[in-house]
């Protein structure tokens, strides 16, 4: 009886449901979420644009310039759980006395934005497995390049976002000094407030204590209410 009801479910509310969780994963709803922060605050997704002084966002993923050339959300917004959004915090403190700060790309992610990902450009070196969930989906990723605070531009780096190229790989080899000055910078302020470089993007670091977060499926709309 509940199969034919939840059947019936998504018969009248269209495929959604079946689209994001046919994967064999069922991420945490807005309610779940609600639940556990009261539980343990330290699990609140925190509005990193309004937590840090002067951060800048560039969202891609809230306009067509992005590898799948679709909007992916309505917002252009950047959640991250609190102890990672306090990190931030320290890595932008940290920058600012070198005239630089973050940008930032892309934070917490619904696990529906990973699923469309997966669907659109199914190499799992670039993009999460949907059938694990991403970092994003927990709020324990950050996205990001570095800038100079006087002019807003962007310093070197090996690529551009999203890049899917070996040359966007940290480890891959560096000719130019000034890039790979930068892309060592960038890798060493984010390791010391507790994040690890993602094998094959320079701009993707993931806070070390993701484990301990759940993935969740909550769009922006319902989070800024």
């Amino acid at each position: 009886m509940k199969r034919i009801l939840f059947a019936i479910s998504i018969l009248i509310s269209g495929t959604s449901v079946f689209a994001q969780y046919k994967y064999g994963l069922t991420p945490t709803d807005h309610q779940a979420y609600l639940k556990s922060i009261r539980l343990d605050p330290k699990k609140e997704l925190v509005d990193l644009e309004k937590f840090i002084p002067g951060i800048v966002l560039d969202i891609r993923y809230a306009t067509t310039n992005n590898f799948t050339g679709e909007q992916i959300y309505k917002q252009a917004k950047a959640y991250a759980r609190k102890p990672v959004a306090e990190a931030v915090k320290r890595a932008q403190a940290e920058l600012a006395n070198q005239g630089l700060g973050i940008k930032i790309f892309d934070a917490y992610r619904p696990y529906a934005a990973t699923v469309k990902f997966y669907e659109v450009y199914k190499d799992t070196t670039y993009v999460a497995s949907p059938y694990r969930g991403s970092r994003h989906n927990r709020g324990c990723a950050i996205d990001m390049t570095i800038i100079n605070l006087k002019t807003g531009e962007e310093l070197l780096m090996p690529t551009g976002y999203d890049s899917f190229k070996k040359e966007a790989w940290p480890s891959t080899p560096v000719k130019d000094p000034l890039i790979r000055k930068n892309r060592q910078l960038i890798i060493d302020t984010m390791e010391k407030q507790g994040f690890k470089v993602n094998g094959s993007e320079w701009w993707h670091y993931d806070f070390i204590g993701w484990r301990n977060y759940e993935v969740l499926d909550i769009d922006f709309e319902t989070l800024g209410k």
